[in-house]
């Protein structure tokens, strides 16, 4: 049982607020910004391969993060986390938007990143101290759900700003999105602080090696489950590019695809609740396969857009998984070090799946690269299902 109280008297709406409020917020930032990094590169003055480089930095800044992400969070807790990120990046967003300079934009861009994966490492934290473990995938679902609904909506916020003045102002939307963020989350408990004051701090490098066969195991499966989310935001937009199909129309797709993941997020969370982890984590990879074996054949936005609402479905259902996995495995003793290295985990997979699918595409047709990276996709979908199902019989004894 966790600190959230008798399992028979908690209601997920209870702790809401305090639970996705921070998370909507600081996601509606992030979600307003990474559409337009590469165009106020541009606009800067950058070539198309430095602008293109410009969104890899948040996610470089991420990756860096991540293991010293754990260690802070061990030494001063959930809640100073989350306010301490949130205030700094509300000013690395202000810096972004007043430089006139592309090395201070990636600069800012670069700790931004770093910001964010301590922001949702906290987040992490809170809801296994919040809520009990009945509710736990449906209150890391409604986590991970929280944050698509922050990006849906970002992008729509920024356009209109861009339109009154310019692109500067979506900046100045992510700073406000991010202090408020960090107001939003003074207000929630702070769970750990009797443990953190009389427990010895555990070093990150003691942790993981202490876990390390979880990590080789149910680690791998959740390098596979992040390559495979990253593979759809790669692979569609080249091969709508490749058969014609306009910008616009490939934006289009994407934003009813984004509007499918948000209404699957919820069941996927009491699917994990009620018949375990295996029957959510398999369709995230098995569905990015199936979609990345069809690509090929579809030559019209029908056909792709019909691609992509199976994979949005698959990726709905699986909201949550990652974070849902790492609560399941995390120790006691040493959870945030060692939630930092489940984060590295996510983070090199999501890094890796692109950098594959550029690496296969440089030497190979487009169409090629679809069917490799469906291939892997398969072998990782037997991956999954294997390491999941262990974790579920685990969690049953």
């Amino acid at each position: 049982m966790t600190s959230g109280g008798p399992e028979a008297d908690f209601r997920l709406r209870d702790v809401a607020l305090a639970a996705y409020g921070p998370s909507i917020v600081s996601a509606i930032g992030h979600g307003a910004v990474m559409p337009i990094l590469a165009l106020r590169a541009l606009e800067l003055g950058a070539d198309v391969p430095t602008a293109a480089f410009m969104v890899a930095l948040l996610m470089i800044g991420s990756l860096i993060a991540s293991l010293p992400a754990g260690a802070l969070v061990a030494r001063i807790g959930e809640r100073r986390a989350q306010t301490t990120v949130g205030s700094l990046d509300a000013v690395a967003m202000a810096f972004a938007a007043l430089t006139d300079s592309v090395v201070a934009l990636g600069l800012a861009v670069v700790f931004s990143g770093m910001t964010w994966t301590v922001f949702m490492m906290a987040r992490q934290g809170y809801m296994i101290d919040a809520v009990p473990l009945a509710y736990r995938a449906r209150a890391m679902s409604g986590l991970g759900g929280s944050m698509r609904v922050g990006v849906f909506i970002g992008p729509l916020v920024g356009a209109g700003l861009i339109h009154v003045g310019g692109l500067t102002w979506v900046f100045w939307l992510a700073a406000a999105m991010s202090f408020s963020s960090a107001l939003l989350a003074r207000a929630m408990p702070d769970f750990g602080s009797e443990r953190r004051a009389t427990a010895e701090h555990l070093s990150v490098a003691s942790v993981l090696i202490a876990h390390r066969r979880t990590l080789l195991t149910v680690g791998v499966a959740v390098i596979v489950i992040s390559a495979s989310r990253s593979l759809r935001t790669v692979l569609l937009p080249l091969w709508a590019e490749h058969v014609g199909l306009a910008a616009s129309t490939t934006s289009l797709i994407f934003a009813a695809a984004a509007a499918v993941d948000i209404a699957f997020f919820f069941p996927g969370g009491w699917l994990m609740d009620n018949y375990g982890r295996f029957v959510v984590a398999v369709p995230v990879v098995a569905t990015t396969a199936v979609g990345a074996f069809l690509l090929p054949m579809a030559t019209t936005a029908v056909a792709i857009g019909a691609v992509m609402m199976l994979m949005a479905m698959g990726n709905g259902l699986g909201s949550g998984i990652v974070m849902t996995l790492g609560a399941d495995t995390a120790p006691v003793d040493g959870r945030a070090q060692y939630l930092g290295g489940w984060r590295l985990c996510g983070d090199i997979g999501a890094s890796g799946g692109v950098l594959l699918v550029g690496a296969v595409a440089a030497v190979a047709p487009l169409a090629t690269a679809c069917l490799v990276m469906g291939t892997a996709a398969a072998l990782g979908t037997a991956w999954v299902g294997y390491f999941t199902r262990r974790v579920d019989l685990l969690s049953r004894r």
